[in-house]
């Protein structure tokens, strides 16, 4: 058996997690050690993940909270440092790019603990984003690296990175999508929020770019007021968020507003009912690009650029600046059905976390 170190710490992790936990498993070949870090604490952000997507109670529950981005990652590797001493994995798995996976990964490194980056490769180029930088560093130091679409292997192939160290295994975010699907159409959460199928706008926003500042923040919300002109819009918004909106006329109006329903954080299941029968998801994420890729649903993501072009190549996805009249018009051809279909790309078939176990078994083996 490999002892192997599996490591989540932030919301899109633990759906990313649950399905390579579900595969090892499965395969007969590993014998897992689930560590929290505790990066995402709040039950609403964790608890209720574990809970919903089916993963064993953490074995290792670090605690680490939040902080700024150096007090994070040193929370973390003070910690996982001791715990990888205690336990001596035979590997360390990362996943995606938020402060957790450097800290681990930097750790593991240093500890010459061989090193598995799942979701490598993805290059946004802009290097003012911290995932751009956690998502470089945890690839230059890994053995392993498990890509989820084709510009990914084009990336780690010009930074210098042998072919042999790299898989083009697909998306494991779908894996959970794929698996998790029927359960969620079974919440029926837009019939529960009053909502009619494809009639309303689904949003999410967490960069700091965007609701930590003031001037962005007003207008984003002045967007999010236009949109529920044309119809309802939902906002399952971070309490920090919400508060920073009474600094604003235009969030207090949204605050307000009859067709706006400013939510807590909710589970994943909900959330991806949501996704499954709004008219269109505006978001600033990473993997809800993915997500409404693998969906068909119509997406734009308020960013100058994104680590996924495949979802805009190929699926549902358009990058749209912070610019109000785009932003409705995006609504407007959502709502009549003229929206690209998109396709799904290879790969992304809910089977990539069986490839990863059956290619690093036989790899370590």
């Amino acid at each position: 058996m490999i002892n192997t170190a599996l490591i989540a710490g932030a919301r899109p992790n633990f759906i990313k997690i649950a399905a390579l936990e579900k595969a090892f498993v499965a395969s007969g070949h590993f014998k897992n050690l689930l560590i929290h870090t505790g990066q995402h604490y709040d039950a609403r952000m964790s608890d209720i993940f574990f809970r919903q997507l089916g993963m064993p109670v953490p074995d290792m529950f670090l605690g680490v909270g939040s902080g700024s981005h150096a007090e994070q990652t040193a929370k973390v590797m003070m910690e996982i440092e001791k715990v990888f001493i205690d336990q001596k994995p035979d590997v360390v798995l990362v996943v995606g790019d938020v402060n957790s996976t450097v800290a681990a990964a930097l750790t593991a490194r240093k500890l010459h603990i061989p090193l598995v980056h799942v979701e490598a490769g993805l290059r946004s180029f802009d290097r003012s984003m911290p995932e751009e930088i956690n998502r470089i560093v945890t690839d230059s130091i890994s053995d392993y690296l498990y890509v989820s679409e084709p510009s990914g292997v084009k990336h780690l192939l010009a930074e210098g990175h042998s072919a042999s160290s790299i898989l083009l295994a697909g998306n494991v975010m779908i894996d959970s999508l794929r698996r998790f699907e029927k359960t969620a159409a079974d919440t029926r959460e837009h019939e529960s929020r009053g909502l009619e199928d494809n009639k309303y706008f689904l949003i999410t926003a967490h960069r700091p770019a965007l609701v930590d500042d003031p001037e962005n923040l007003s207008l984003f919300a002045e967007s999010l007021l236009r949109l529920a002109e044309l119809g309802p819009v939902v906002f399952p918004i971070h309490p920090r968020t919400a508060a920073r909106l009474d600094d604003t006329a235009t969030g207090r109006s949204l605050k307000k507003h009859p067709s706006v329903q400013l939510t807590e954080p909710i589970g994943y299941l909900e959330f991806l009912c949501l996704m499954m029968h709004a008219a269109l998801i505006v978001t600033d994420s990473g993997g809800i690009q993915e997500e409404t890729t693998a969906l068909k649903k119509p997406c734009i993501t308020i960013r100058p650029n994104t680590e996924r072009p495949i979802t805009i190549e190929q699926g549902t996805n358009e990058l749209l600046p912070l610019d109000v009249e785009q932003i409705l018009a995006a609504g407007k051809s959502a709502l009549s059905g003229a929206w690209k279909k998109g396709s799904i790309p290879d790969l992304w078939d809910g089977k990539a976390s069986d490839r990863i176990a059956a290619h690093l078994y036989e790899a370590l083996s």
